[in-house]
């Protein structure tokens, strides 16, 4: 999940009654919900390949949250005790209370983290399989909004927080008016979205401006938390009708080239828990198309195009797998690290060689398709190799 929605859902869990655990329990609870994610600082210091490589590694994985559960509050407690010793005054903390509250608030990280089609891998420095839960997008504003919301009304106490508060809800306003202008199936709900966040921020406002909430901050937190958890259910079950209606048309379309399926998925769009990007495999092809729920396809309803030539939004793209000569041409570009790294990475990558008659050289398109096609060489989930041809 995006860092806003591991902050307030730090801080909600704080507000909902871990801040009692110990003084300083809420700043440990915002820093320990976003404390996995410290592994940008690779990003900062080397290259985004290895940064891709690193993402969601060792700092997600269990053994990784422990170590940072202890940290964080670690940290804190000698922060304070330092800080009261300059001041001569006494320390207020108590570190058993600082602890349970970060172990609590860092491990809602990956578990968020999980929710998404991005995935974790809990398992590293041992196992490195990657786990996906396929239930929220990326970036959800009905979280957002929940425990937002939730936390807006346990700490807007102040003019200062108000404005500040102002200010986040104005950015993730705007930022709606920003991906709405971005051509990307998964970004389809932009407008859905930006209409959830203006409502309920409407709503919100008023609870606090009427005093509705004054006295019952810590039961809103919770019920804030209790609302995640039941949305994440719902998802769950629409989840299961998206997979089995995906598995039906991508069985429909691979039966036309003679192809079994081995495996399909269906991914979470931007506020639209009825629309779902889907991703089949078999062992000649890769196929992806956009399902909406409710919608039933007739037989044979989306046609089947080749996806390196077509952009058609209603059909079925197919992207066959490189065989003979651009097999051998993809094997010696797929030992160039960029691509290791991004082929460790992909879920579903798929590698495209557009001109097979080499001369001096050729170029290699890997990509995920999870997010884009062979071709494009900008972002870190796709790639062009050069690959010099062979003497003859």
């Amino acid at each position: 999940m995006d860092p806003f929605t591991h902050t307030l859902v730090g801080l909600t869990a704080a507000k909902a009654g871990l801040e009692r655990l110990s003084p300083l329990a809420t700043t440990v609870c915002v820093l320990a919900a976003n404390s996995p994610d410290s592994d940008v600082v690779v990003g900062l210091t080397t290259d985004r390949w290895n940064y891709l490589h690193h993402h969601r590694g060792i700092t997600h994985s269990i053994v990784g949250v422990i170590a940072l559960a202890f940290v964080v509050p670690t940290l804190v407690w000698l922060a304070e005790r330092g800080w009261v010793k300059l001041r001569h005054r006494r320390a207020k903390s108590q570190y058993r209370g600082l602890l349970l509250a970060s172990v609590i608030a860092t491990a809602t990280h990956p578990l968020m983290d999980w929710t998404n089609n991005y995935g974790v891998r809990p398992f590293l420095p041992w196992n490195g399989r990657w786990f996906y839960g396929d239930l929220v997008f990326i970036v959800d504003p009905f979280i957002l909004l929940v425990v937002g919301g939730a936390a807006f009304l346990a700490t807007s106490n102040r003019w200062q927080k108000i404005g500040l508060w102002a200010l986040l809800g104005a950015a993730f306003v705007t930022l709606s008016f920003v991906i709405g202008g971005i051509r990307d199936p998964s970004l389809q709900g932009a407008a859905v979205a930006r209409i959830i966040l203006l409502a309920g921020v409407i709503v919100f406002v008023t609870v606090r401006i009427v005093g509705i909430a004054h006295g019952r901050e810590r039961i809103i937190a919770a019920s804030a938390l209790a609302l995640v958890m039941c949305y994440w259910g719902g998802l769950a079950v629409a989840h299961r009708r998206a997979l089995n209606a995906a598995a039906l048309v991508a069985n429909r379309s691979a039966s036309q080239f003679n192809e079994r399926i081995s495996r399909v998925v269906a991914m979470p769009t931007l506020a639209n828990p009825t629309q779902w990007f889907c991703v089949a495999e078999t062992d000649r092809a890769v196929y992806r198309f956009a399902l909406r729920l409710g919608k039933a396809p007739a037989e044979n309803s989306l046609p089947v195009v080749d996806g390196y030539q077509s952009d058609a939004p209603e059909a079925v793209e197919r992207f066959e797998k490189p065989t003979g000569q651009a097999d051998a041409i993809t094997a010696v570009a797929s030992q160039d690290r960029r691509a290791r790294i991004l082929l460790d990475f992909a879920r579903f990558p798929i590698a495209h060689v557009p001109e097979q008659d080499c001369v001096s050289q050729t170029i290699v398109q890997f990509s995920d398709l999870r997010y884009t096609k062979p071709g494009s060489a900008r972002g870190t989930f796709s790639l062009n190799v050069p690959v010099e041809c062979a003497s003859k």
